[in-house]
């Protein structure tokens, strides 16, 4: 029975075959795109990630120098180190008002107004230094300034300590008799 007519039916059949494997191999490279769309996605996502750490790190070395700075204007104008952060701001030692930092500062790490805060004699001892609560590991690890130089291989950003340096003549540390660092939190 071979009539024209089954000739044109298997013919028919024969591209309408053709036609559901090309559109099969069609929806596979589609998913294979969107796939690729996919990755392309992730890695630009990571980069962007990872750039924006990177960028926050350098605003917290920028603060963290702001509050060195600060401290060190602090001790040189009169001696000694403020027992609160807001001393910086408007030192209370003097009639008038004299400003060793603008404002306190954010954490860019954390995004918030706390601080750890580095103190001679524990709690109620004076501000020596500052450092971000951040458990975080740091991208940064080597290539530091000379006063950063101790940040190098250290595990986690609240290892960073912006330290002004021990008052001359006083024989106070910033580090208590256990070898400890002395802490505590301030929110402003």
């Amino acid at each position: 029975m071979d009539t024209a007519a089954a000739k044109v039916f298997r013919s028919g059949a024969a591209a309408c075959g053709k036609r559901a494997l090309a559109g099969g191999f069609t929806y596979i490279g589609l998913l294979f795109l969107v796939a690729m769309v996919g990755v392309a996605l992730t890695l630009v996502s990571e980069m962007w990630q990872t750039a924006q750490k990177r960028e926050k790190e350098q605003e917290l070395l920028f603060v963290g120098h702001q509050f060195r700075r600060a401290l060190a204007m602090y001790r040189a104008n009169g001696g000694g180190y403020p027992r609160e952060l807001q001393d910086l701001i408007r030192d209370p030692r003097v009639p008038g008002v004299r400003r060793h930092l603008r404002k306190i500062y954010q954490d860019p790490i954390t995004g918030g107004t706390e601080w750890g805060l580095l103190r001679t004699n524990g709690a109620d001892g004076f501000i020596t230094g500052v450092y971000s609560l951040s458990e975080a590991a740091p991208l940064k690890q080597t290539e530091f300034s000379l006063a950063d130089a101790d940040f190098e291989k250290k595990s986690k950003y609240s290892e960073w300590v912006f330290v002004a340096g021990p008052a001359q003549g006083s024989n106070s540390t910033p580090v208590d008799p256990t070898g400890n660092r002395t802490q505590s939190r301030v929110r402003r």
